[in-house]
């Protein structure tokens, strides 16, 4: 497939560049700074910036798939989807935050006692992002929560996927950036969470 990759540069964005190369797919890596992008086949590196619209949306449109990995705390949400829908590609997923996520029904992590403020601006930011996405019928998006923990690691496709519920095991909530990359290829390759979020974990 032919897949937009936006923050192709980032922690998560660019383990998702590998594994999309690793597995043929042609991406257009989306970035401000696109010598950031690693050389990888298949790839090829593309500068553009959400606050120029038009070359924005230029860069989105004619592929099969949008990929956005870019922090939700420094990112016009609205702008970004509204860019997407301007692309005329319908197929969009998006990599999500753990804060949104619930460890009881209505009890959302980043409501918890201890929280740390440090990481509130964000989750409360990706929390917003999944309650427009949800009211986004005219895009097939997609919305993957990491765990707790999402941190560089190994590429073991071996994990657990949820829906809506923090996943955690003996050893906390975690799960690396290299297979939070396979979970989400997976289902661009295969969708099985169309117009919904679920969450990935060890």
């Amino acid at each position: 497939m032919k897949i937009a990759l936006v923050g192709a540069s980032g922690n998560a964005g660019s383990r998702l560049l590998r594994e999309l190369s690793v597995r043929g797919h042609a991406v257009t890596a989306i970035a401000r700074h696109p010598v950031r992008i690693a050389d990888l086949a298949g790839v090829t590196a593309r500068e553009a910036d959400l606050e120029e619209t038009d070359d924005f949306v230029s860069a989105l449109s004619g592929h099969d798939a949008v990929i956005s990995a870019l922090p939700f705390s420094t990112t016009d949400g609205d702008a970004l989807i509204g860019a997407v829908r301007s692309s005329g590609v319908k197929r969009y997923l998006v990599v999500g935050g753990a804060g949104s996520l619930q460890v009881a029904p209505g009890e959302k992590v980043i409501d918890q006692p201890g929280f740390p403020d440090a990481y509130r601006p964000e989750a409360s930011a990706g929390s917003d992002f999944l309650d427009t996405l949800r009211g986004a019928d005219d895009l097939e998006w997609t919305f993957l929560s990491p765990s707790a923990e999402f941190v560089p690691g190994e590429r073991t496709g071996t994990f657990r996927l949820g829906t809506d519920t923090l996943l955690s095991n003996e050893d906390g909530s975690k799960i690396s950036f290299e297979d939070f990359a396979i979970a989400m290829v997976d289902e661009l390759e295969t969708p099985k969470h169309v117009r919904s979020r679920f969450t990935v974990g060890y």
